[in-house]
């Protein structure tokens, strides 16, 4: 039966910057008729536990998912994503390494809100967190509050005014290594993806010299299909990942209503990405 499936295996819930529940995600994916499909949310695993009971109620393969962010330090240093499938989420090496991502993020947040009370701007982490509702703080909660208090007339003024990279408000995230991205993935029994490699301003060479940089590492494979590619650069990147020896994945990066264009396993209607995917990817997992 799953050999003409289709299957997601990129998307987000309100754990990270999506507007679905978890538990809703497995829900759109069994009504469009997936096979399949992961939950990747950016740097935690908590929405995993309800995505699953919920994907096993429905009777989907609802797989284990991360999406974690690095900094990778070559040309331009950019920032790269690194998705991890299949693994066990109470793995004590994964869990670990959750509680530094969290405590580092908790550092950060309560930074800013010092450097932007140090200007007159008076906001408290308390503040910012409710604004949150549960789901991880980001810029956009500290703007949220600015435009509430009246510090800024839109929310776009934080951004230019305050809390951009170069302005007193910032303070600069803590990133993992691709390493120990890749490593933690591994430890805890999943596969590991370069994610969406077309969205991080280098040339395919450039491309090249990363994912060889990865490959000793245990990266797994890449995705050679995603929701803004054109055709031609899918063709790039599916003959990548043959050159290099990289399985392919494949994924919408559904987040709901923040990407109102993207649609779960379809994206932008040019995705069908095969269960033969995940067939693959899933024999580079152990449990």
């Amino acid at each position: 039966m799953h050999d003409s499936s289709i299957i997601d295996l990129h998307c987000h819930s309100t754990a990270s910057d999506g507007t679905y529940a978890p538990k809703e995600v497995a829900a759109l994916a069994q009504k469009i008729g997936l096979s399949a499909i992961a939950l990747t949310d950016h740097d935690t695993i908590d929405g995993l536990a309800e995505f699953q009971a919920a994907g096993n109620a429905l009777g989907i393969e609802a797989i284990a998912g991360i999406e974690f962010a690095a900094l990778w330090e070559h040309f331009h240093r950019p920032e790269i994503h690194i998705v991890g499938l299949g693994f066990d989420p109470a793995h004590p090496v994964l869990k670990g390494r959750m509680e530094t991502i969290r405590s580092s993020r908790d550092i950060r947040n309560r930074r800013m809100c010092e450097r932007l009370s140090s200007i007159g701007l008076h906001l408290t982490l308390d503040e910012v967190a409710a604004n949150a509702g549960g789901e991880i703080i980001t810029r956009a909660h500290f703007a949220n509050i600015l435009l509430e208090k009246g510090y800024i007339k839109k929310k776009a003024d934080a951004f230019t005014r305050y809390i951009s990279p170069g302005l007193p408000g910032y303070v600069e995230r803590e990133f993992l290594s691709p390493a120990l991205c890749i490593e933690t993935i591994k430890a805890a029994g999943g596969a590991a993806v370069l994610a969406h490699p077309t969205l991080y301003e280098l040339d395919v060479a450039q491309l090249e010299i990363l994912c060889r940089e990865l490959i000793p590492y245990g990266l797994d494979g890449i995705e050679c299909q995603y929701s803004t590619y054109t055709p031609e650069q899918t063709k790039e990147i599916t003959a990548l990942a043959k050159r290099l020896g990289l399985l392919p994945s494949g994924g919408s990066d559904f987040h709901g209503k923040n990407k109102p264009d993207i649609y779960l396993g379809s994206g932008k209607n040019n995705l069908a990405i095969p269960y033969a995917f995940w067939e693959n990817l899933k024999k580079r997992t152990h449990r």
